[in-house]
């Protein structure tokens, strides 16, 4: 029998395997891979020279977390760059004014960029976005804008002048996350708030060193160190993935990427098939490799642009647009079906995941033998549960829901969509039992609450179901805390078709593991808040150790 180059024993091992959940055992690694596992008085058989034996004693030892959708490239740019004017840590506009009129010496090429939340006009206390007034009294020279999430932002009238954006202009039909939206007051004048825009300004880019040393970083603060050995990475730029491989040939990154290239915002559907010629990639693809396409079929409910099946508030029609035809569904799913891409729609409301289900079945679904096709948020709002989920079976799509977003904007669907946006908020406990293996991601963007990509925050929210405004949510959704780990585990892995590659600890899968403080599954829920990991492996290999363990 060959000797291991790590053994981890523990009272606490999570195998997120069918059988037992808990129990005290051993995880043997040799050459990236776990080896052995079993009963913790079964270790020493795999221990001989040279080998590292860790026994952590009560401390838990389970599977690398799995974050299926991230967009870690805009993360470590935005915690990079911007100015931090998120609820609550800015509680009110003129704290938000204050933050940003601190930020100026921050300017990068004449713009200050300030990260405010989604649904910011909910969480601060005035209940409204700050005005291009306000933003002028910080600057008329300096071009201010806040991105509220990504899907709205609110811009100063130097930003407005340098976007081009007067009342003459006209907005073009489609941007890569929705249909754009300049609010113009009763004059036709802008009044600085946009929709769907962000991709259309002329914001500063980083480039270069910074852009390395933010996304480097980036992955270390905002992943590594809460334990996701596995991202889902939706891409953002060309540029930004190069960096990504560079860094991984440098041994610098701590992290698996799987690449969703996002069409038409990084690369055309063409390229994105023709990847290897737009980005060869000198990593071993069992640390990055080219996993897919990431489409917009609707855009967010901050911006009133998800396409829903009942009328917006305030409105007497407007239900959202569905961006993505039937043609361009079908053309999607054959072109990256036979390239062995895996293609995932964004598609938050449920009029637009229903017709995208409705597209894939009229294509006749994916190429034999292409990835199941996913579809980004399904799960997070399902008003008529069981017309939507026929729709997804029947589409043979793979939902993949967000419980960060309970806290983030559970507390809203009512102000936008009335009685309807009370019906169906996260209903993990329903999908579960009828059997959808459904998983947990960040969504991780500009706008994302602080804690957004640790795995921990969102299990508390699969648990508590506590909002942003302290409500708890539909208390009969809650599901259990190992169901929860799943989510971000064996489910997660799954979701990417990579389930027996990783997201368990079992004979010949990945020895991407973790060191925790203590076992999740013994936490009242709250306490789940406080686990910290004290160590990650990434392919048996240490890349984060927590300080002072």
């Amino acid at each position: 029998m060959p000797v291991a180059q790590l053994v981890l024993v523990s009272d606490r091992v999570l195998w997120m395997t069918p059988g037992e959940p808990v129990s005290a055992g051993f995880v043997a690694v040799r050459d990236g891979r776990i080896m052995a596992t079993g009963p913790r008085e079964r270790a020493g058989e795999h221990v001989g020279e040279g080998t590292r034996l860790v026994d952590v004693g009560t401390r838990a030892v389970m599977p690398g977390f799995v974050d299926v959708h991230a967009h870690m490239e805009v993360a470590a740019r935005t915690a990079y760059s911007t100015v931090d004017v998120r609820a609550p840590r800015c509680a009110g506009v003129p704290e938000v004014l204050a933050a940003l009129r601190a930020g100026l010496p921050e300017a990068v090429d004449g713009w200050l960029v300030g990260q405010g939340n989604l649904f910011f006009d909910q969480k601060l206390a005035e209940r409204r976005l700050p005005t291009r007034a306000e933003l002028d009294s910080v600057s008329r020279d300096v071009a201010i804008v806040i991105r509220a999430g990504g899907h709205v932002s609110v811009l100063n009238s130097r930003a407005l002048e340098l976007a081009g954006i007067d009342r003459d202009y006209r907005e073009v039909d489609y941007s890569v996350t929705g249909m754009p939206t300049v609010v113009r007051d009763e004059h036709g004048e802008p009044t600085g708030v946009v929709k769907e825009m962000d991709n259309l300004l002329p914001l500063p880019k980083l480039t270069g060193q910074a852009l390395r040393a933010a996304i480097r970083d980036g992955v270390q603060a905002l992943f590594t160190r809460y334990g996701v050995t596995t991202i889902g990475e939706i891409s953002e730029t060309v540029e930004g993935l190069r960096v990504m491989d560079d860094l991984h040939q440098s041994g610098e990154l701590s992290a698996r990427l799987r690449i969703y290239l996002w069409v038409p915002g990084t690369a055309s559907l063409d390229e994105a098939c023709r990847h290897r010629e737009l980005l060869p990639l000198r990593t071993s693809e069992d640390l990055m490799r080219i996993h897919g396409v990431k489409m917009f079929a609707d855009g967010g409910y901050s911006a009133a642009s998800a396409a829903v099946k009942q009328p917006y508030l305030g409105t007497e029609h407007f239900c959202g647009h569905v961006a993505l035809s039937p043609d361009q569904i079908a053309e999607a799913l054959v072109r990256t079906g036979r390239a062995g891409l895996q293609l995932a729609v964004h598609a938050n409301g449920d009029r637009a995941q229903e017709e995208v289900c409705a597209a894939i079945v009229a294509a006749g679904g994916p190429p034999a033998g292409a990835p199941q096709p996913r579809v980004e948020h399904a799960g997070n709002f399902l008003p008529e549960p069981e017309v939507t989920t026929k729709a997804w079976r029947d589409a043979g799509i793979v939902p993949v829901p967000q419980p960060v977003f309970l806290y983030t904007f559970g507390d809203f669907f009512p102000a936008y969509l009335g009685e309807y946006g009370t019906r169906g908020r996260f209903p993990f406990r329903r999908l579960l039992d009828e059997g959808w293996p459904i998983s947990g991601s960040s969504d991780v963007w500009i706008g994302s609450e602080d804690r957004a990509t640790n795995p921990f925050f969102s299990i508390w929210n699969a648990l508590r179901r506590q909002s942003f405004l302290g409500e708890v949510l539909d208390a009969e959704q809650r599901i259990s805390v190992l169901e929860a780990l799943r989510m971000h585990t064996s489910n997660a892995a799954a979701a990417l078709g990579e389930g027996h590659r990783r997201g368990s600890l079992e004979p010949g899968k990945d020895a991407d593991l973790l060191v925790l403080d203590r076992d999740p599954t013994r936490c009242a829920d709250d306490e789940l808040l406080e686990v910290q990991v004290d160590e990650v492996f990434l392919a048996g290999r240490s890349v984060h150790r927590r300080g002072g363990t």
